[in-house]
């Protein structure tokens, strides 16, 4: 491991005072942020571009040494890029070459560097850092790609299910992917579009969804509510039952198929009270029903006894029972 501080240090042994402190405020070499040129040049009553000027004639300087320590970071360094495939996220790279706190050197060294480059944050990408331009076409392919399949199937993806060749390992696809704006990877591992919720939850009803999809089954309120309390995250809060029951209700991805139960509506359960459910069964089949389909049919829907259903088929308002014993809807 390299002391990047005192390489730094070393580096800075033959300039000005002022050129040294240009670079040292400029990278944050000496605080823990680095400053704009603008407010280094006012502190100096000089204009940004002489601020700039200045920082420019102190890498020239660096660079004409040429020194065997600079020579062994830089391979380091090219030796760590090419593991994610010639190219990695700013700040996890620094984070990989400098901790927590020598970011900042590794980010002055990087730059000081001329072999490597880095590409500033836009609408798609996060800023990385890359020795090797072809890299950056491969992982544009590659996103683009992956965010085909993602759209196509709708579906969180495990990443040894996507493995292009041309990519050689999973830590260069990774690497790749993590730069895209619209892919994210969540708790579990799985990688998906930023925007789902499984993936980057907002809220209690993003996190209840992320429940059902990983039970796959009818879930009591307050059961929803423990099991939301234990999924992973990065400031855990205390989640209240009466808190989960309120959100799913008013949640359209939510119905309430029983006394405090919730399920999917992705999972084909229709919205609506019993007397709703009975009507919308009587319409769809275009004919009257025997009680016992009736029964039969809405216990596909809601989990609750058969006297429940009797006692609402027995609104006279509503449904009438033919000589036959079946039931229809009563026309208005």
């Amino acid at each position: 491991m390299f002391d990047y501080q005192k390489i730094c240090q070393n580096l800075f042994k033959d300039l000005s005072p002022r050129t040294k402190s240009v670079l040292e405020r400029r990278f944050g070499l000496t605080a823990k942020s680095r400053e704009t040129l603008e407010s280094i040049g006012k502190s100096y009553g000089i204009t940004r571009e002489r601020v700039r000027q200045i920082q420019e004639d102190g890498f020239k300087k660096i660079r004409e040494k040429e020194t065997k320590i600079l020579g062994l970071v830089y391979k380091d360094f090219s030796e760590r890029l090419k593991k994610f495939g010639d190219l990695k996220k700013e700040d996890i790279l620094l984070e990989d070459l400098g901790g927590q706190n020598l970011k900042n050197q590794a980010f002055f060294l990087l730059t000081l560097g001329d072999k490597f480059e880095r590409f500033l944050e836009n609408e798609k990408y996060y800023t990385f850092w890359s020795s090797n331009l072809d890299s950056f076409n491969l992982a544009k392919k590659v996103i683009n790609s992956f965010l085909e399949r993602l759209q196509r199937t709708k579906q969180p993806l495990k990443l040894q299910d996507f493995s292009p060749p041309q990519t050689g390992n999973s830590s260069a696809l990774k690497s790749f992917l993590e730069i895209s704006k619209e892919i994210m990877i969540n708790s579990e591992g799985l990688y998906g579009l930023k925007d789902w919720p499984e993936i980057n939850p907002k809220n209690v009803q993003d996190k209840a969804y992320i429940v059902f999809k990983k039970e796959k089954t009818p879930l009591h309120f307050t059961k929803v509510a423990t099991l939301v309390s234990q999924l992973p995250s990065p400031s855990p809060q205390k989640v209240f039952q009466r808190t989960v029951h309120n959100s799913l209700i008013k949640d359209p991805r939510f119905v309430l198929v029983g006394r405090g139960l919730y399920a999917l509506r992705e999972w084909g359960y229709t919205p609506g009270v019993i007397k709703e459910l009975i009507f919308k069964i009587l319409k769809e089949s275009k004919k009257p029903l025997t009680k016992e389909k009736i029964i039969e049919k809405v216990l596909e829907q809601r989990i609750v006894k058969s006297n429940t259903i009797l006692l609402n088929l027995q609104d006279k308002k509503c449904f009438l029972r033919d000589f036959k014993g079946r039931y229809k809807i009563k026309e208005a």
